[in-house]
């Protein structure tokens, strides 16, 4: 069927509600945006669902929630391990409460029991709760970061990762199989009474803080500090209240100033627009706050706290210094890999596990403690895949992990990225070095002085609909055909395709294998420990840049750094032309 057919059966077909025909009603006429909404499925990918709310197959709504639930469900129904259940949470956007109860009550038409938060949590608490519960699957209603008229849908397997190979396969052929009309339901309070639709909340909440404590290194440097150690913290409207404060407060630090106008839960993100603690934007409040109250450290967690951003106090009066991703996980893993050397706790055979567009600064540091260095692929779920590879092996110790999209995981206690922990393991540090009479970012310069002064970057292009796939495919495909041999004056030194899975040595034409699961795309390591990658986004219509320099103090890697990012953005929007 065309677009316009698929439109007007969601119009005319009784299986849809009078809502939904009255929003598609009021589009008659405005032919690209039914278009749009459309032209295709929203599809169920590696991560399960992520779109724009509203009515249409390439929306997100009860329908397209449904079909993706009925497929889980009978993915979990084949494997003969629906006994187990599922674990459900959901963050403060608009309509997650309400999805969330559509996903369970579907699973719960197939005889599967859900367990469904009382109320919002953070993404790392529905890992844990996976695995704390014995589930064989979870589901989390969110979508991170992304503006206000999206959502999504998350899908965990019983390790607490998002699923991977074979499991994200399957379910996603087990979705593409079923109409939209497929979804089985039942009545709620009907489901309760049958002992299929479970409430929980505070028990896990206990467990999962208890959890987080166990991964407190030097709780008697907090306690040296905790009157004198200053943080404002902003949950940017979404999950993160709650458990950030609680956990400061129970370790001890007595100065924790939350941002009073992005404290309580709303879907709408009214102050920031873009709830991302990558944006200077979300951290306009938190700033004014620092400067009143002089604080040492501003964190930001985004609204299903999984990601944290991270301001710290400069050597200058009321200056804060930007810590990347890349950077605060790097201050993490350096804090985190010393105290446990310090402590004879660091594993022989330990290891940190980084993504390809990560920073090499990660090696380094890994090199330093002596350490093996594991590389995957962009997702959080891959760092997870190696967790549990190394419980099932036996073979190495898992010690830190993260990426540059401002998320890591300390501990085993979950399998996704947990700015909870994160945000705890900051101030601890920050107590820590303030005892040593050095700030975060005092050892953020050291760092640099011992290992090199790394500088990343990331930039994107935006290319929205049907025609922005379209350019952003034909754009790698391109680049593909034609392998670069010089980058902004950097000589291409292996060139690597993960779609291919080859990597191409620019200098004898050698070929290997890159040893990763096929991903769409392209990695060039160039001179000088410089490199580029260049993917499209998983989650929003984005053509993603990333590049990393190393220099021999900030300036000279600050210019290097500019010079590599100007030069990707001109060179792929002459490919665009």
């Amino acid at each position: 069927m065309s677009y316009q057919d698929t439109y007007q059966e969601w119009i005319e077909n009784p299986y849809f509600d009078d809502e939904t025909k009255a929003e598609l009603k009021a589009l008659q006429g405005n032919e690209k945006e039914i278009e749009d909404r459309f032209y295709k499925e929203l599809e169920f990918g590696t991560a399960g669902l992520r779109g724009v709310i509203g009515a249409g197959t390439n929306r997100m709504n009860f329908y397209t929630v449904g079909k993706a639930t009925q497929g889980l469900a009978n993915y979990i129904l084949e494997t003969k391990k629906q006994d187990q259940g599922v674990a459900i949470a959901f963050d403060s956007r608009r309509m997650s409460p309400e999805f969330a109860d559509a996903a369970a009550l579907c699973l719960n038409a197939n005889g599967i029991k859900a367990y469904v938060f009382e109320s919002l949590r953070p993404t790392p608490e529905l890992s844990f709760a996976v695995r704390q519960l014995g589930c064989i699957a979870g589901i989390n209603i969110t979508a991170s970061h992304n503006p206000a008229e999206y959502n999504g849908y998350k899908v965990y397997w019983e390790d607490g990762a998002q699923i991977t190979p074979p499991h994200d396969e399957n379910i996603m052929a087990a979705v593409k199989s079923l109409d939209i009309t497929s979804a089985k339901t039942m009545d709620k309070e009907a489901a309760i009474e049958k002992g299929l639709y479970i409430t929980i909340g505070k028990d896990v909440d206990d467990l999962y803080i208890e959890a987080l404590k166990k991964q407190v290194k030097n709780q008697a440097a907090i306690d040296a500090v905790q009157k004198d150690i200053k943080i404002v913290y902003s949950p940017l409207h979404g999950t993160g209240n709650i458990p950030a404060r609680r956990i400061l407060k129970e370790l001890g630090f007595e100065n924790v100033y939350v941002v009073k106008e992005q404290e309580l839960p709303d879907g709408d993100f009214p102050t920031v627009g873009y709830p991302n603690p990558e944006s200077e934007k979300a951290f306009e409040l938190a700033k004014k706050l620092g400067d009143e109250v002089g604080a040492d450290l501003l964190l930001a967690t985004d609204p299903d706290a999984d990601r944290l951003g991270v301001y710290v106090k400069g050597n200058e009066p009321g200056k804060y210094h930007i810590l990347t991703g890349n950077m605060s996980g790097s201050l993490l893993a350096e804090y985190e890999l010393s105290q446990m050397k310090e402590q004879g706790t660091l594993p022989a055979d330990g290891a940190l596990i980084k993504t390809i567009v990560t920073t090499n600064l990660a090696d380094d540091i890994a090199k330093y403690y002596n350490i093996e260095l594991i590389e995957c692929l962009t997702g959080f779920k891959y760092i997870g895949q190696h967790i549990l590879n190394m419980e099932q092996t036996g073979k190495g110790h898992y010690c830190f992990g993260f990426e540059e999209s401002y998320g890591c995981l300390i501990g085993t206690h979950a399998r996704d990225k947990d700015a909870i922990v994160a945000t705890m393991a900051l101030c601890e540090a920050a107590a820590y070095y303030k005892t040593k009479g050095m700030s975060l970012w005092d050892k953020m310069v050291e760092m640099y002085e011992r290992y090199g002064y790394w500088q990343d970057g990331i930039q994107s292009i935006e290319l929205k609909g049907k025609e922005g796939i379209e350019k952003i495919a034909a754009t790698l495909e391109k680049l593909r055909q034609d392998v670069p041999t010089e980058i902004a004056g950097y000589k291409v030194l292996r060139a690597r395709d993960y779609k291919a899975d080859t990597i191409k040595d620019m200098v004898t034409g050698e070929v290997t294998e890159t040893g990763l699961p096929t991903s769409n795309v392209l990695y060039y390591d160039l001179e000088d420990g410089a490199w580029v990658c260049v993917r499209p986004s998983g989650t929003e219509p984005k053509l993603k840049f990333y590049y990393g320099v190393k220099g021999s103090g900030f300036d000279d890697a600050k210019e290097k750094r500019a010079k590599l990012g100007n030069y990707m953005i001109d060179f792929v929007n002459e490919m665009l032309k």
